[in-house]
């Protein structure tokens, strides 16, 4: 009960943000494959919301666990009993290997250790001039619109100008185009649930839709390989590295391994593929619950122009702007991009009291856990002050935790103030009636119909 923080914010009554319609009775195979191809999320029970845990059986065993202790001994104590489950792997295997979000075990420890000072907090603030230039650039797109807009669309644009500049450095060798459109195409076809998923047969049974993503596939790796080739042959970088220049250089500083050129390539496919969806997804739900709730809104820009006057933000400046830090970290809460996660047993164990087998797929609904109501203070409001006080660690899961907790995490969160803070100071964003976004998760949880703002000038 640790997030019943005392909040201060005068938050909305009338009205609460989009949710997912969740399941209010159990669904066949048939029935949760077709669910699960419209919407992830719609395969947790509404009982998930007041449940510490909820188990059953489709196709194959599975727990959906919403309590903090047993998810803190999935994803800690006990994490090399519970890898990443085999549909994880199905789905993102072919496009980013046995990268770090992959890689199990010892292969994964090794790369984790060599690719660790790649995000070391200095590292994150020497990159903050990439995301500064990425903001002031969105808030002159933004400031021209003369009619309603989709942000999502343009928090798209902005994080990936920030990715590929924080990883190429704007190498022209690098076509960001074709990247960002192979990515768009291999989420559509292929990260959608199948009913051979559902059933839990074997990876080499094959799924007809993700046959067809091999040219988006191969595309998407020619482009990344001919940049690290590139890269290589320029040799050391005459100004500031680079992500790509610190993990041609990465070493694991207890085996001195370094990276094949494979390993180099997913790990990189990874960290853009990563690293601009998420942040993007934060912002766009964001600009949303701002213009959902304008005295929230007004207060954060209040903040961010008594912090910045004119200018657009930089890394100096988050720690001056801790509403805005709180209103990413409950727009995480309300809209985890990561927002269902899946591990499976391998070994028998008991969680909240309950058996658990090999094989069984134990869920983290991540979406749930952050709206259940054993945990959360009204979870269904957009309240961003309840991080006044810091919710329990494994109550509140935006980048997982444990030793596997996303290694871009602080990345994420300094460019979502930085950009945030830019346009709040300079822009009000104004809701559209009848434009609602749905939340939808396939890989990711995205606003189903786009996030249609209309946006003016703060005088």
């Amino acid at each position: 009960m640790s997030a019943l923080a005392d909040t201060t914010d005068h938050h909305r009554t009338d009205a609460l943000p989009p949710r997912v319609p969740l399941a209010t009775k159990p669904l066949g195979i048939i029935a949760s494959a077709v669910t699960a191809r419209r919407n992830l999320l719609e395969l947790i029970p509404e009982l998930a919301l007041r449940q510490p845990m909820v188990s059953g059986k489709t196709g194959v065993r599975f727990h959906m666990v919403m309590d903090p202790g047993a998810l803190r001994r999935v994803l800690k104590d006990r994490v090399e009993d519970y890898p990443k489950s085999v549909v994880t792997k199905l789905i993102l295997k072919p496009a980013i290997g046995d990268s770090l979000f992959i890689a199990e075990g010892a292969h994964w420890r090794w790369q984790r250790r060599a690719a660790a000072p790649a995000f070391s907090q200095r590292t994150v603030e020497s990159l903050a001039p990439v995301m500064t230039a990425a903001a002031a650039a969105s808030l002159r797109r933004l400031s021209a619109a003369t009619g309603p807009v989709d942000v999502f669309e343009e928090t798209v644009a902005a994080t990936f100008e920030v990715i590929s500049d924080v990883t190429l450095s704007g190498d022209e060798a690098f076509d960001r185009d074709a990247v960002h459109d192979a990515i768009g195409a291999y989420i559509a076809q292929t990260a959608k649930l199948s009913v051979m998923d559902v059933l839990g047969l074997p990876g080499w049974v094959p799924r007809p839709g993700r046959l067809f993503s091999g040219v988006s596939l191969g595309r998407m790796k020619r482009v990344a390989d001919q940049a690290i080739a590139t890269r290589a042959a320029r040799g050391k970088p005459a100004g500031t590295p680079d992500l790509l220049d610190l993990l041609l250089v990465a070493q694991d500083p207890e085996t001195g391994r370094s990276m094949s050129r494979t390993e180099l390539r997913d790990n990189l496919l990874t960290f853009i593929v990563a690293g601009h969806e998420t942040t993007a997804l934060t912002l766009a739900w964001a600009l949303y619950l701002m213009a959902f709730d304008p005295e929230v809104q007004e207060r954060a820009a209040v903040e961010a122009r008594t912090v910045l006057g004119d200018r657009p933000a930089g890394a100096a400046d988050v720690e001056h702007l801790p509403y805005t830090m709180r209103i990413v970290q409950e727009t995480l809460r309300l809209y985890p991009p990561a927002a269902f996660l899946s591990r499976t047993a391998q070994v028998p164990d008991r969680l909240c009291g309950r058996e658990i087998l090999p094989r069984d797929t134990v869920m983290l609904p991540i979406y749930a856990l952050h709206r259940n109501h054993l945990l959360w203070e009204e979870p269904e409001a957009f309240r961003p002050d309840r991080f006044l006080t810091a919710p329990d660690r494994y109550a509140f899961l935006p980048f997982g935790a444990g030793p596997r907790i996303c290694i871009g995490a602080s990345f994420a969160l300094q460019e979502a103030v930085i950009i945030l803070a830019t346009l709040l100071a300079r822009l009000r964003f104004e809701a559209v009636p009848g434009r609602v976004p749905e939340p939808r998760m396939i890989l990711t949880l995205r606003p189903h119909g786009g996030v249609w703002l209309r946006i003016h000038p703060r005088r």
